[in-house]
Parts: structure tokens; C-alpha cells; sequence
């Protein structure tokens, strides 16, 4: 275990683990990047008691599993619970801050929240790849798969790229200046098992080349602060066509995001949340346009302008 940066000889922690844009479009499953403006906040305790128990959940869900096995958090403090062997149990709080089937990683981060807050706890802390692999037992609960678009960037921040599920690979992707991300989340409930149950299995040759090309080359302009190479690249043709049809008006809002200045646009992780890129000097207008769409499409929409580059998971309390 190598330590992080937290004091230790606590006996309770708060963590905020921030929303998260999974995907990114081109990345399925892969990519993501942290969405700081919104998070849950997980307070665990130590307890005399073995194992692991959660008191309640408060914020935007409230109904939420008590039975750890259940919890996306409980499961994923299973894990570290089972790799540290701790002298002590824990009890632990949830503070849901990111709607349930947004598409903005509301399990995810549930799950990095409550293994943040307890290694915060523990004598021997793990470090931060660690702790990937525990949430990642939680996200599973959720989405009935091991992945960690999601996890990754809730944990580490800013835009993140994971390769392999058995020993992950994280490698944070540097965003070129100026560039900022605007989130339009519809007022509606979309669940993960669902966005992914609609998928067909198989994809065309042409499609896939297409889609790889569009990968590097989204990837490679981060790196060389190409934003021309970044627009060409924010176009998904694998998965974005199967799931629009769930997200009411998603081609309008798509469309006038484009035409306000956007980089690119599409869907936040399973959806229905979409995120645009766009230069700081666009990005009000970009909101502006993608929430107008969506009310001509008889749906409200909450909407942020963040920055992509931000911190990851923390202990605040």
C-alpha cells in the first residue's frame, strides 16, 4: 500500500466523489472525464462492529439499498473491507448529489466516495489504483459489468483514459486550454442496464475503423492542442446511433450545439445527459442553445459550464 495524502488516525471521513461524462462519445467504456460541479458525498465511521453497515441516504435519492451487497457504495467497501481486514467496522452515510439514471456516473461516484472516505480510515491506506479496482466492484451493482469510464475520472479528475478491467491501466489525458464542458441533464430517468441492454453486439468493419480513427485522433489532439483534429474527432458511429432514440430532442439539441460553436457534442455515459465542448467563448451559448432545444421538446433540463480539468475524489471532512 502506498500512502495518500490524507492524515491518519481518523475515526470518520467525508468524501466528495464528483459526477463524471462517461464515454466521452468515441471511448465507450474507456474515456471520461470528471464533472466537479455536482458529486455525492459519503461519510464513513469506524465501528466496533465487524463488516460493514449503511445508516441512510439523504440528497436527491433517498430510497436507495441498505443491504451492502446491494449498494453500489456497500459493495465496493466490501472490497476494501475484504483486502484490508481491518480491527474495526464501518458505517457509512450516503449524500446522493447526482441524480439516479442521469447518465453523469451517480453510481461511480458513490462507489469512489465510500472507498476514498475509508481509506482515510484505515493505518495502511492503499493507493489510488487500489481503490480504483474496490469501486469498481460497486459500479458493477449497477451496471451488471465491470467498467470504469465512469470510476476512473470521479477518482482520478479531469479526462482519463483506462485500458483493461483485470489490471487497469489509468492515463490522465491532458485537455488543451480554453476548452471547457457544458452539461444538459433532461429531467428524465434513463438506467444504465437498459441504455446498454439496446445494443447490438456486432459492428460493422467500416464502422469500427471509423470509430478508431476518431479515438486517436480526439486523443492525439489533446495532446497537440489541435482543436480542429479534437471537432473531427467528437463523432461516435457506434454507439451514439443506437441510443439516441431514448433521449428526447437529442438530435436537435445536438445540431444547435454544433451551430452555437461546439467541438463536438453527444451523449453522457448511457444517457440522457449530453455534453458539448466548446471554447470558453462559445460555451454560454452552447448551454443556451442545448437547454432551449431540449424545452421545445417539452423537457427541462439542470445545465453546468465546467472546466474539464479538475480534481478528483477528496476527502473534505
Amino acid at each position: 500500500m502506498n500512502a495518500m495524502s490524507e492524515p491518519r488516525g481518523l475515526t470518520r471521513a467525508t468524501a466528495f466523489a464528483p459526477a463524471s461524462v462517461g464515454n466521452v462519445g468515441i471511448g465507450f467504456d474507456i474515456l471520461g472525464f470528471a464533472v466537479d460541479a455536482i458529486g455525492d458525498r459519503i461519510t464513513v465511521s469506524r465501528s466496533e462492529r465487524p463488516g460493514i453497515r449503511i445508516s441512510g441516504c439523504s440528497g436527491v435519492a433517498t430510497d436507495l439499498p441498505l443491504e451492502p451487497e446491494k449498494n453500489t457504495a456497500g459493495r465496493a467497501l466490501m472490497a476494501l473491507n475484504v483486502a484490508a481486514k481491518p480491527a474495526f467496522g464501518f458505517e457509512m452515510h450516503i449524500e446522493k448529489g447526482i441524480p439516479l439514471g442521469s447518465g453523469l456516473g451517480g453510481s461511480a461516484a458513490s462507489a469512489v466516495g465510500a472507498v476514498v472516505a475509508a481509506n482515510a480510515l484505515l493505518d495502511e491506506p492503499f493507493d489510488r489504483l487500489a481503490l480504483l479496482k474496490f469501486a469498481m466492484q460497486g459500479e458493477a451493482v449497477a451496471s451488471g459489468s465491470l467498467h470504469v469510464d465512469n470510476i476512473a475520472p470521479s477518482l482520478f479528475g479531469g479526462l482519463v483514459l483506462t485500458v483493461g478491467i483485470d489490471n487497469p491501466r489509468v492515463k490522465r489525458i491532458p485537455v488543451p486550454p480554453g476548452i471547457t464542458a457544458v452539461i444538459a441533464h433532461p429531467h428524465m430517468f434513463l438506467s444504465t442496464r437498459q441504455a446498454r441492454a439496446i445494443l447490438k453486439r456486432d459492428v460493422a468493419m467500416a464502422d469500427f475503423v471509423w470509430q478508431t480513427a476518431n479515438l486517436a485522433g480526439f486523443i492525439s489532439g489533446c495532446y497537440t492542442n489541435d482543436l480542429e483534429l479534437i471537432r473531427e474527432g467528437l463523432n461516435d458511429v457506434v454507439i451514439e446511433p443506437q441510443r439516441r432514440q431514448l433521449i428526447p430532442g437529442f438530435s436537435a439539441v445536438r445540431s444547435a450545439a454544433l451551430a452555437a460553436g461546439a467541438l463536438g457534442c453527444s451523449i453522457s455515459g448511457a444517457g440522457p445527459t449530453m455534453f458539448a465542448w466548446a471554447l470558453a467563448s462559445h460555451a454560454q451559448t452552447v448551454r443556451e442553445q442545448m437547454v432551449a432545444e431540449f424545452a421545445r421538446n417539452g423537457v427541462a433540463a439542470d445545465h453546468w459550464v465546467v472546466p474539464v480539468e479538475s480534481d478528483g475524489a477528496r476527502v473534505v471532512a
